[in-house]
């Protein structure tokens, strides 16, 4: 393996995985156009040395190694980096596409580490065409069930959140998730965050103006997730 060889290596590995990571920079996610970059050339680096190591030693050991043995610590290392974009949000995880996404990368920059050039970019094509592509696929075949967000700031007092969710029932919108934070800066208030479908039935102004009606509730924002 020859000096231009793996520097050509190391480029390839480099733009594969800054198309993906460009993609995920675009969507805010946590992970991206560096990270993935940084994924894609670390495990391409890894590759060549785990390819060069046993060549080194070809005529002095009789056993000079298993060329697979240190790129295959990528697969289970990259883990960990994958479990810091996993984010918890009340009752739902959100991050998993971008950990898969670090988890793919890191075999596209093996791949690419180890000549195979080929399946490097036809899976890098495959998860662009994931990512984009079938998003948009997803989103319109489940357009009826898109999402927002209602962030409400309310009185801690007993009964709040049962009243909110009465308003919405009877308007026929149904939570998805739901948590509850502190307003430090003020005791006696809390926020109250929920996810919800969306519905023909009530516009979002009249929803904010039936739940700033109720006793208690201090301002309502609503946000689309769709």
């Amino acid at each position: 393996m020859e000096g231009i060889e793996i520097i050509l290596r190391l480029l390839l590995a480099c733009l594969l995985g800054g198309l993906v990571g460009l993609e995920r920079e675009r969507s805010y996610r946590p992970a991206g156009f560096r990270t993935y970059i940084l994924v894609a050339v670390g495990s391409a680096l890894i590759m060549t040395v785990s390819l060069k190591l046993p060549l080194l030693y070809e005529g002095v050991l009789s056993n000079p190694g298993d060329p697979g043995r240190i790129a295959a610590q990528v697969v289970s290392g990259i883990g960990f980096l994958g479990a810091g974009t996993i984010i918890r949000e009340g009752f739902s995880v959100t991050g998993l596409t971008t950990a898969a996404g670090l988890w793919t990368v890191s075999g596209i920059g093996l791949a690419v580490g180890a000549g195979f050039y080929l399946n490097a970019v036809i899976t890098t094509v495959l998860v662009m065409l994931t990512l984009t592509i079938l998003n948009q696929v997803e989103l319109r075949m489940y357009n009826d069930k898109k999402l927002c967000s209602l962030r409400i700031k309310i009185f801690d007092q007993p009964g709040s959140l049962g009243k909110i969710g009465s308003v919405l029932g009877e308007n026929g919108i149904q939570i998805t998730d739901a948590s509850i934070e502190k307003c430090y800066k003020e005791a006696n208030n809390v926020y109250i965050n929920l996810k919800v479908q969306k519905t023909n039935k009530v516009e979002p102004n009249q929803l904010v103006a039936l739940l700033t009606d109720l006793s208690g509730v201090i301002n309502v924002k609503i946000n689309d997730l769709g």
